[in-house]
């Protein structure tokens, strides 16, 4: 493939990893998401495959886990016809046209200025549906947020890369926002982010994953409007599965030993009794 120009800073490079997998992922018999839209973006960009440094088989894993989130929402959404949508660091995702919402939902993408604009050249607008482009960490987007519906919080893939002070504030700000609604995430625990961190000094010099999250229980304690209601092993979870039976001998031998098979975690939380 031809290069982009993109600048492959790390933000940018995990967006075009994901979207790489989705498009991969699209091509595959049975696929997980079919989202031709993605496979058409990532062929639009033209992107170097090589220069993001991922093999075929780790980025079809953003594929299954955007899946299993892609479930849980759709959850959501049945139960609240009426409803805000956060999809906080939303990257390169097509979410919001695979889910494609009711009128009743007013979605928003979160994601850097820098990512945002790659997204307007590639994706169409649509109704209900609008892009905000900042930090997720910054105070003042939140206020242009209508706060008078159920909320849907999806941080797929962002949380490990906040520091934690930054994560739990950030998870302050929006249930203070909203008078109920669900957060979803992806997270480590603390063995897989040490190991990973270790490999991604050999890597780049870098260590980027910052918050673990070994109990679900440290989120309710740190913020107490939030109850866990699911806690799901990214290798258990049914999304993965489809994915290489080696990933399911893994699953099965690592069962036993929590820390190991617990080394990625699927988080939901409900805060003001929203429902599951």
């Amino acid at each position: 493939m031809r290069q982009t120009g993109l600048a492959l800073d790390p933000v940018m490079k995990t967006s075009l990893i994901t979207l790489y997998g989705k498009a991969l992922d699209a091509r595959r018999s049975p696929s997980l998401l079919h989202d031709t839209m993605a496979a058409e973006a990532f062929d639009k960009l033209g992107a170097d495959v090589a220069a993001l440094g991922v093999s075929p088989r780790m980025a079809l894993s953003a594929a299954a886990r955007a899946r299993h989130f892609d479930d849980w929402a759709a959850e959501f959404l049945s139960r609240h016809e009426r409803a805000t949508v956060l999809h906080l660091g939303a990257g390169l995702d097509t979410r919001v046209w695979r889910l494609d919402p009711g009128p009743g939902v007013a979605w928003y993408d979160v994601d850097q200025p820098e990512v945002a604009e790659v997204r307007r050249r590639l994706y169409p607008e649509r109704p209900g549906y609008r892009l905000v482009a900042s930090s997720v960490t910054a105070n003042a987007w939140l206020q242009e947020v209508r706060d008078d519906l159920p909320a849907l919080v999806i941080a797929e893939g962002l949380t490990m890369y906040l520091l934690p002070e930054e994560g739990r504030a950030l998870f302050r700000r929006v249930t203070g926002h909203f008078p109920s609604g669900v957060i979803m995430f992806d997270t480590h625990n603390r063995l897989a982010a040490w190991a990973l961190n270790r490999r991604l000094r050999r890597i780049s010099r870098t260590p980027m994953l910052r918050w673990a999250i070994s109990d679900p229980g440290e989120l309710e304690r740190a913020i107490p409007r939030l109850r866990c209601t699911a806690a799901v092993s990214a290798l258990a979870a049914p999304s993965t599965a489809g994915l290489s039976r080696a990933l399911r001998a893994v699953e099965l031998l690592t069962r036993p030993v929590p820390v190991l098979h617990d080394a990625g975690l699927y988080l939901r939380y409900a805060f003001d009794g929203t429902a599951r």
